[in-house]
Formats: structure tokens, sequence, C-alpha cells
């Protein structure tokens, strides 16, 4: 893959931390960077790859839904469903 290099203008105070992170992180800037750029583009090019399988301009996925079974672990589920909501409320 070709590289480029180029040239940004940031916050010291962020930079240096940010340098700081990175290299307890046995990384380099360029990779850190690198990697930040793919997590930003990630939803456009996985769009982009489930568009190739496909023969169509969209995708959609399709799948049945299950039906939850009654027992204990429906139970469980709900019951932190429930915490969870009240607890955003």
């Amino acid at each position: 893959m070709a590289k480029i290099k180029t040239s940004i203008y940031a916050d010291k105070e962020l930079w240096e931390k940010f340098k700081l992170r990175v290299a307890r992180r046995g990384l380099e800037v360029s990779q850190a960077l690198e990697e930040l750029i793919r997590e930003e583009l990630f939803e456009e090019m996985f769009d982009a790859a489930l568009k190739g399988i496909g023969e169509a301009e969209s995708y959609e996925i399709d799948f049945e839904p299950i039906k939850p079974r009654a027992g204990l672990v429906s139970v469980f589920v709900r019951s932190l469903r429930d915490e969870r909501a009240d607890s955003l409320s």
C-alpha cells in the first residue's frame, strides 16, 4: 500500500497525550492514525463490501426472528432488560 506524508494542526497538549497513549500501546503515531481513519470509514467500507456481494444497488439482511422460550434464562434476560430500561428513564 502506498503511503503519503501529510501535515496536520492539533492542540499541542492533546497531541502530546495522544503520542504517550499510542506509545504505551506499542504503536507508532502513524499506525494509530491509520487505525482511527479506518474506524471512521468502517461503515462506508462495510456497506461497499456488502453491495459488492449482491447484484443490487442496496442490500438487505433477511432473517426469521425466533420466539423466546419461557424459562429461567428468559426471565433473567427480561429482568436485565427491565433494569436497564429503568436506569435510562
